[in-house]
């Protein structure tokens, strides 16, 4: 394993040099820059995988709680937290396996982003890159659509006046200025605000529900249909499966090598998030969870409830642009303007991405029961099974294994300990994740557009409430007229 790691120092070096950056500038500008803008330490890939799990998730985890009870949603937070974890491990052994290779062919880097697609397609070939650029690409374009949603969804709370769909016209135009940030290398004040967010906004939600206490009559009737309950495990599933941008992440950073136990770390860190908040939520309000898969519905209007929505709109807009910008440097490599020096003229090009998503969120609105949709359809593949399938037909042979870059771990039980790992997880993401939790999700779905309509112009929003109508005057007149 020292020989390996050794050797991934020695080649992968790694040293990130930004796309539309030459030489460095001494000035207080450009300190200023580097110190809020250009982020390729382990921290900051930290921040930004942390920020960029939890995300709007964290207001349809009670939803999913209440689908699931307390024990499984609690259970499979865990599990799913320790599958997704291994699996980004997977993809980053397989992307220094792959850069190492290429670096060692004097390939240069030095204007251009590797995507996972790429990694599949230099270690494995162009079948296995077609399959994943099609998964990751759909799941990413999905995932922004879901941030639009969510934007709208939780803007809605605070003002009322327009509908949801009216807000989402607005955010999408709002989240389309992301085509300005050129790649993860600018995010650093972005994901540490990001989680700063969403940590006061978890613990907001856990002590806000602890302090209104339990709802009249409260019922915890969870798990109570097999419908409900793979839906609501696999919205787990999508949560801890947000490493479809673990190469965008790596390739930022200026040794990507040492990306292998970050994910690890960043997913204990929300677990502190999830499990408090998820959990006080459900205790309060129960089974009112199961017609409100935004959390913030059932909490009462006040300033920290109000704080804690405007901080997930801006977290949301990260978000957005996390998911988002994979796609700009697909499309980018598409049209050949991905090594243009000019970032107004990549942002130009960079906006017809944005005009299908916008369309999508407008037709799906459905908060809560896209998420497990998503999960089980994309993530299931995306993140769990192809990463599994291509470390095993990576290192099949014992040349391969022997060549390795990174061997895995010695506690695990080396390569076999690896592939009984691997194997596993195909098996039990394709059965549970894909199989039960397809089939619940799509009947959930389903059921939203027939309850709400395609185009729905405010999914879930209360009545309005009618007003009295004012008594009615009859002016004197004589009875037997027109008679």
């Amino acid at each position: 394993m020292e020989n390996g790691e050794k050797a991934a120092e020695t080649v992968v070096v790694g040293n990130y040099v930004e796309m539309e950056k030459d030489g460095k500038a001494s000035d207080i500008k450009s300190k200023l820059s580097d110190m809020f803008w250009h982020g390729g330490s382990a921290y900051d890939a930290w921040f930004s995988c942390a920020s960029n799990q939890v995300a709007q998730v964290l207001l349809t985890l009670p939803y999913s709680f209440s689908q699931l009870g307390m024990l499984s949603g609690i259970l499979f937070q865990l599990f799913y937290g320790i599958l997704g974890s291994w699996t980004a491990y997977l993809i980053s052994i397989l992307y220094v396996e792959y850069r190492t290779r290429k670096e060692r062919e004097k390939v240069n880097f030095r204007n251009h982003v590797i995507q996972w697609f790429e990694v599949l397609d230099g270690l494995l070939g162009k079948h296995w890159r077609n399959v994943g650029l099609a998964f990751n690409c759909t799941f990413l374009l999905f995932g922004s659509v879901i941030q639009l949603i969510a934007c709208a969804s939780n803007i809605y709370y605070i003002n009322d006046n327009l509908d949801k769909r009216t807000w989402t016209y607005i955010f999408g135009a709002c989240c389309a200025t992301t085509v300005f940030i050129p790649s993860f290398h600018n995010y650093r004040i972005w994901s540490f605000l990001g989680l700063l967010m969403t940590t006061y906004t978890a613990w907001y939600l856990t002590i806000a529900s602890i302090l209104h206490g339990q709802v009249q009559g409260v019922k915890h009737s969870g798990p109570s249909k097999l419908v409900l309950y793979f839906t609501g495990a696999t919205n787990i599933l999508y949560t801890f499966g947000g490493h479809a941008v673990t190469v965008e992440i790596m390739h930022a950073m200026w040794k990507p090598q040492k990306f292998k136990s970050i994910y690890l770390f960043a997913t204990l860190y929300v677990l502190t998030l999830t499990l408090p908040s998820a959990s006080a939520v459900y205790w309060a309000f129960g089974d009112l969870l199961l017609n409100h898969s935004n959390a913030f519905a059932l909490l009462p209007k006040n300033l920290y409830r109000d704080f804690a929505v405007v901080l997930m709109l801006i977290h949301q807009f990260i978000t957005f642009g996390f998911a988002c910008t994979p796609l700009y440097f697909v499309w980018e490599k598409l049209i050949g303007m991905h090594e243009c020096r000019s970032m107004c003229k990549r942002a130009a090009a960079r906006l017809p991405v944005v005009i299908p998503i916008w369309f999508l969120a407008i037709i799906f609105p459905f908060f809560g029961p896209i998420n497990s949709t998503v999960g089980s359809l994309l993530v299931s593949f995306t993140v769990y099974i192809i990463p599994a399938l291509a470390h095993i037909f990576t290192f099949r042979s014992s040349a391969a294994r022997e060549n390795a870059v990174e061997q895995p771990p010695r506690f695990l039980g080396r390569w076999t300990g690896a592939f009984t790992i691997n194997a596993f997880i195909v098996v039990w993401v394709f059965i549970v994740g894909f199989g039960f939790g397809g089939w619940a999700s799509m009947i959930n779905f389903v059921h939203q557009i027939d309850t709400f309509g395609l185009f729905t112009k405010c999914y879930q929003c209360p009545p309005p409430v009618m007003a009295s109508p004012p008594p009615i005057s009859h002016p004197h007149f004589n009875h037997t007229h027109g008679l």
